[in-house]
């Protein structure tokens, strides 16, 4: 498994042990909680790898030609490690109320699925080649789509962090 994606699947799995659904489920008003950030994430994922999908089927890559403004998105992220903030969640990775222990059941399958299609992609479209476009950032290489899923998730993992010590599910690996 590629090292982000492992990375990633392991910090997930960290940031969440010990969990119950009651702690999973709990938020302040207004924000998402630990459920509806992992769902947000496990969505993406499986857009993902949807897209890679598409792209094998298709026998060719899908991205189109990268703008500057691409370019320069890409490598904030991808180069960086530095994920704006204040930017909404593209509608097809919103939260829409998956049960939870569907949620932290297939979370870790997912990533492993990303991580194949990926790098089946990459060996038949090659390491420089851009694949598929993300909805913000342009069209990615598939090691940018690996760093990219890396530091978004790194992101979230900041949020469940803090949910936890807001309230319920506090980190047993702090006390």
């Amino acid at each position: 498994m590629d090292t982000y994606l492992q990375r990633l699947r392991d910090a997930i799995t960290s940031a969440t042990i010990g969990m119950n659904a009651e702690d999973l489920t709990w938020h302040p008003e207004g924000k998402w909680s630990t459920a509806q950030v992992l769902e947000h994430l496990y969505l993406s994922y499986s857009g993902t790898v949807k897209g890679f999908e598409r792209c094998l089927e298709a026998g060719k890559p899908l991205a189109r030609a990268p703008m500057l403004k691409d370019r320069m998105s890409a490598f904030v992220v991808t180069e960086l490690g530095h994920l704006p903030e204040g930017r909404q969640a593209p509608e097809r990775t919103r939260p829409r109320g998956m049960a939870v222990d569907e949620i932290t059941r297939g979370i870790a399958p997912q990533i492993l699925a990303m991580d194949e299609v990926i790098a089946q992609c990459e060996a038949r479209f090659g390491k420089r080649t851009r694949v598929l476009d993300h909805p913000v950032l342009g069209p990615l290489t598939a090691r940018q789509w690996r760093k990219f899923h890396w530091i978004h998730g790194r992101h979230h993992l900041k949020q469940i962090k803090k949910l936890r010590a807001q309230g319920k599910g506090s980190d047993p690996s702090s006390t």
